[in-house]
């Protein structure tokens, strides 16, 4: 899918600057002191003027003066400056200032770096990056910047963010936007005021929001977007230009309809392909028979690159050539589904997504420019099928967690809307853990841990698998397993096809010293490989709703033979805890020379209000405790 999709548009996250002043400017000792309380960084002047001169022709200038408090705040002091076709960089300025304000430094134009935009996977883009960084580490000290942007299209409205992260405060930030009085400017404030001052001179409408001494907010566990925690204004035009297409976002349907009309027509295979198809399908006797076979030869035979350069970004190439070259990107993949798919008698839509593990939330009420990806969606009569175009490794109808549980919008002739993709309930994501451990008096493990993953809880696995070969996949057991010291001596996984995808994983460990052994007494964990360790503090006023993301149920067995004429001296409490967020329960159990644990926890997807979170921190802090109970075994 196109860049702009997946960044929200270059001013969230450049760092521009001011015109030479005379000195002192902005000390240090100038900032109050509400705003250097938790900060990292305070922002002393974010101001962001947005003229829009007509459909094809936005202006941006942001000056912008932060303060780096310390060495946590130095990401605030970049500048990174996204440009391709639609965008030039027509000015940069910057400045270093010194704790007392005096100029230490004026930014050089021969500084600045000018690299690509995209990673090796991409085979045709004109996405670039402006950076600068002055790499002073003198705290604190303050660096200003002021850039203007010219952009061709008014499809990229930026959100506008002055109080750029967590732990990061804002002394003042203004923006506004001036736009011809028949353009119809959508927003929406966010933490901040929800509707502008508005100012109308001549033929032109001014729309201005100012905010001022915002304290730092902490980065709270469990929260959702950054939008929805500090102050944001969201910017969308009605109707937009790009590259000579003109289309609306007024709502879902009308954009939707845009990415119809311009990807129409461009889903018609060559005879060849077509033949390919029959040859392919016309034996099978199901819709989902006939999805699969042509799922299966798309993965085998066509692989993702990305491709972005202009409009190309948003319009596909056609079905031919990419059954003549053999790639295409995103959305290009899911259209030559589509069209085999179509050839076959079977109807489907290309569906924009917002990617990525996390990012299940979009503005469903601000219809714009949220997505980043294209996937394809197979309406059946009872059920509909879900394809990952871009992989060669997935099952047809798995999505991952890189898309599943969100809203998209279905690109259709007349009825585009957005829909939900799968939601992978807490059946679908399991690991299914059953050891077989034995200590010695020295207190030396040897284990054999046989592991099913199933669903979400076996993608990254997969992807490693996938990906590095097996010397780096022992690479990583060696550094990742919950041992002190130990040495992985054999490993294998099995894949097993289905719906939900499997993977069998079967490790043999030696742990040196798992067990601390003390005079005639041991003290082993029995949780071997499943521990939850982290530690929760309890805010002591929350402000963020608690957000977890999927759900999912680990179910453990485990097994200890232990040394001979060794008897407990005290075994860890029966827990069993019940709450709204999970449950849990672990149990251990002495018989002959074995010790047994089970363990069984299980997860729920939700969100839930601020005021729930100290029970939540109640709950999984309960969780780590029963995680590293030991057990005493005394010699007899």
């Amino acid at each position: 899918m196109q860049k702009h999709f997946c960044i929200t548009w270059v001013l969230c996250c450049i760092f521009p600057c001011l015109l030479k002043a005379a000195n002192p400017f902005y000390p240090v000792k100038d900032i109050p002191a509400a705003l250097k309380e938790n900060a990292h960084a305070v922002i002393r002047l974010d101001e962001t003027n947005l003229t829009i001169r007509s459909l094809s022709d936005v202006r941006y200038v942001r000056h912008y003066i932060v303060t780096i408090m310390n060495e946590g705040g130095a990401k605030e002091a970049g500048l990174y400056l996204h440009y391709d076709q639609f965008t030039s960089i027509r000015s940069v300025d910057g400045t270093l200032y010194d704790v007392d304000g005096n100029k230490v430094k004026s930014l050089k134009n021969s500084e600045i770096k000018d690299i690509s935009a995209v990673d090796d996977g991409s085979l045709m883009t004109d996405a670039r990056m402006k950076m600068h960084n002055f790499y002073y580490n003198v705290y604190p000290y303050t660096v200003e910047y002021k850039v203007e942007i010219s952009v061709a299209t008014t499809a990229f409205l930026p959100t506008w963010s002055p109080q750029s992260d967590y732990e990061c405060s804002l002394q003042e930030g203004k923006l506004s936007v001036d736009a011809p009085a028949d353009f119809n400017l959508r927003y929406k404030g966010a933490q901040c005021q929800e509707t502008p001052v508005i100012t109308k001179e001549k033929n032109r409408t001014v729309y201005t929001w100012q905010i001022s001494n915002q304290p730092a907010v902490k980065k709270e566990a469990f929260s959702g977007r950054i939008s929805q925690v500090l102050p944001t204004v969201f910017l969308g035009p009605a109707n937009f230009k790009i590259s000579g297409y003109e289309g609306s976002m007024s709502d879902w349907n009308s954009f939707g309809t845009f990415f119809y009309k311009l990807n129409e027509n461009r889903d018609v295979l060559p005879d060849n392909t077509k033949a390919v198809v029959h040859k392919l399908v016309d034996g099978l006797s199901t819709d989902k028979e006939k999805i699969n076979a042509l799922y299966r030869y798309l993965q085998k035979n066509y692989r993702y690159i990305s491709l972005q350069f202009g409009i190309g970004g948003w319009q596909t190439f056609d079905a031919a050539s990419v059954a003549a070259k053999g790639y295409g990107d995103c959305k290009a993949l899911s259209n030559y589904m589509m069209a085999l798919l179509k050839e076959a008698g079977i109807k489907s839509n290309c569906v924009i997504i917002k990617a990525g593990e996390g990012e299940h939330r979009i503005r469903e009420d601000f219809p714009s420019s949220q997505f980043n990806h294209v996937i394809l969606c197979v309406p059946g009569a009872k059920d509909t099928t879900w394809l990952e175009c871009t992989s060669q490794t997935l099952p047809p109808g798995y999505l991952s967690s890189f898309t599943d549980n969100r809203l998209g919008l279905l690109v259709d002739e007349k009825n585009s809307k957005l829909v939900r993709t799968p939601v992978y309930d807490m059946n679908s994501n399991r690991q299914i853990r059953n050891i077989e451990a034995t200590i010695d008096d020295k207190g030396d493990a040897v284990v054999n841990a046989v592991t099913l993953y199933t669903g979400i809880q076996q993608d990254d696995l997969h992807s490693r698998i996938h990906s590095l070969g097996n010397d780096k996949q022992l690479e990583h057991l060696r550094k990742y397993l919950d041992f002190s010291s130990y040495d992985v001596t054999k490993f294998n996984y099995s894949e097993i096809p289905g719906d939900i995808p499997s993977i069998r994983e079967d490790l043999s460990i030696k742990a040196t010293s798992y067990a601390a052994v003390t005079g005639k007494r041991i003290f082993i964990t029995p949780n071997m490989m499943t521990k939850s360790l982290s530690r929760f503090y309890k805010a002591e006023a929350r402000k963020t709703p608690v957000y977890i993301d999927f759900s999912y149920v680990d179910t453990d067995t485990v097994h200890i033979s232990v040394p001979a004429g060794y008897k407990p001296e005290a075994l860890p409490p029966k827990v069993n805890l019940d709450t709204r967020f999970g449950r849990y329960s672990s149990q251990c159990t002495f018989e002959g020379n074995r010790l047994t644990f089970i363990r069984k926890r299980e997860c729920y997807q939700g969100e839930y209000p601020p005021a729930a979170y100290p029970e939540l921190a109640d709950y999984y802090n309960a969780i780590t405790q029963a995680d590293k109970a030991k057990v005493v075994l005394v010699k007899e």
